[in-house]
């Protein structure tokens, strides 16, 4: 590893709060998958192992913010663990519903009641957060978590598709349960990098995302999730067309490869000025990135794009959560992360949708006119929005956290 990388797990306690986050984070790339695979299996009928797996989705998109809200004032581990028991045992009712084919219904309300599962990323950028807040190390901490949430979903799809195939249908979201369990409990173990809730009184009233600059960033991801679902939905009808479906997951782990690759590159960077605009920039890159998937002829080719493609991802990302720690009170930090993650699952579920109606009608080589067009809405936002960004709000309210390079924690504000 890099010396900046090491250089971070230099501050006790880095290394197991970090590797618990990557276990935790594990069904985000394995659930909604595993689900389309075991119902798909088990019923034939691909419509209701979609629709379930957009529930859960957009149950956790609108769940999510209220729980890391709740962190925020009461603390990571009296939150995260009631609602990962709550999600844990909502995995458990859909698995035996599927099985033993109860009624449709059923599977619904087990599959909303799974969306209590918490944003573990937010969690983990919150306790870096805490650490190396205003030091050039947290720049590297955001980077490596963008590189971890890009082998997630390198590896998380490929297991969870592979188990539920290969041993038994359920394998895959029960696997899921257990990566989210360990990497949960796990991580509220570890009492030393928690931060520090904050007080009641400094909470300024009404959510995080009255902030101007994190409406204009969850708006942009927004659009940038329905780039992410659609390529997912759309590359596997045009493997299916070329006939090597299977081929799909490794073209779409190429993608997050690319990713992953230029994340790692970009930690190890330093910059000057505002972060403002080398967001932009990404999302204009990624937007740019679209334009080749139009002319696909071959899988191969396909694959080139997407590596292209994936490379503006972990740096717009990165940039992104630096912003929001601009934008959004230190008392709410980890409530303005987790809206951000809620922008990209709405943008993924209406991305998704909008690319299979596409298919549906024109064919797979269309659908990759909905990721281009998603492309552009993001860039149209960003540009119309840029001016809320360059306007970071003062940080009001909370406790100031900073890191003094061995990892240990310094406290303001008024918080004895």
């Amino acid at each position: 590893m890099p010396s900046p990388y090491r250089a971070i797990f230099a501050a006790p306690g880095t290394l197991g709060f970090s590797t618990a986050g990557f276990l935790g984070r594990m069904p985000l790339s394995m659930m909604g998958i595993g689900i389309v695979t075991m119902v798909s299996q088990l019923t034939g009928r691909y419509g209701l192992a979609g629709a379930l797996s957009a529930t859960v989705a957009l149950s956790a998109a609108a769940i999510g913010p209220q729980i890391s809200r709740l962190v925020d004032r009461h603390g990571q581990r009296r939150v995260l663990r009631p609602a990962t028991l709550v999600s844990l045992a909502a995995v458990a009712g859909l698995l035996l519903a599927a099985k033993f084919e109860f009624p449709d219904w059923t599977l619904f309300v087990f599959a909303a009641l799974v969306g209590c599962v918490p944003s573990v990323g937010s969690m983990i950028r919150a306790r870096w957060a805490a650490i190396y807040r205003d030091t050039p190390q947290l720049h590297t901490a955001y980077s490596f978590e963008s590189v971890v949430d890009e082998v997630c979903f390198i590896f998380g799809p490929i297991i969870s598709i592979g188990l539920s195939t290969v041993w038994f249908p359920e394998a895959g979201p029960l696997l899921a349960g257990v990566f989210l369990a360990v990497g949960v409990f796990w991580l509220t173990a570890q009492r030393a990098t928690e931060p520090v809730p904050h007080p009641r009184e400094h909470h300024t009233k009404g959510s995080a995302l009255r902030s101007g600059g994190l409406q204009v960033l969850v708006a942009t991801f927004v659009a940038t999730g329905a780039i992410f679902g659609s390529i997912d939905v759309v590359t596997v009808a045009y493997a299916e067309d070329q006939g090597h479906k299977a081929a799909a997951s490794l073209v779409l782990a190429v993608y997050a490869l690319g990713s992953c690759v230029a994340g790692a590159a970009f930690g190890l960077m330093r910059f000057k000025g505002a972060p403002a605009p080398r967001w932009l920039l990404g999302v204009c890159a990624m937007a740019v990135s679209m334009i080749p998937l139009q002319l696909v002829g071959n899988l191969p080719f396909l694959a080139v794009a997407l590596f292209i493609a994936g490379l503006s991802i972990a740096p717009t990302m990165i940039t992104t959560m630096a912003l929001v720690e601009q934008h959004v009170p230190r008392a709410k930090l980890t409530e303005g992360m987790t809206w951000v993650s809620t922008g990209l699952a709405v943008g993924v579920a209406l991305g998704s949708s909008a690319a299979g109606w596409v298919i549906d009608a024109a064919g797979s080589e269309a659908g990759y006119g909905v990721p281009g067009i998603s492309g552009a809405v993001a860039v149209a936002v960003g540009f119309l929005g840029y001016r809320r960004l360059k306007k970071p709000v003062p940080q009001r309210g909370g406790t100031h956290e900073h890191g003094n390079g061995h990892g240990q924690r310094e406290e303001h504000s008024g918080v004895a």
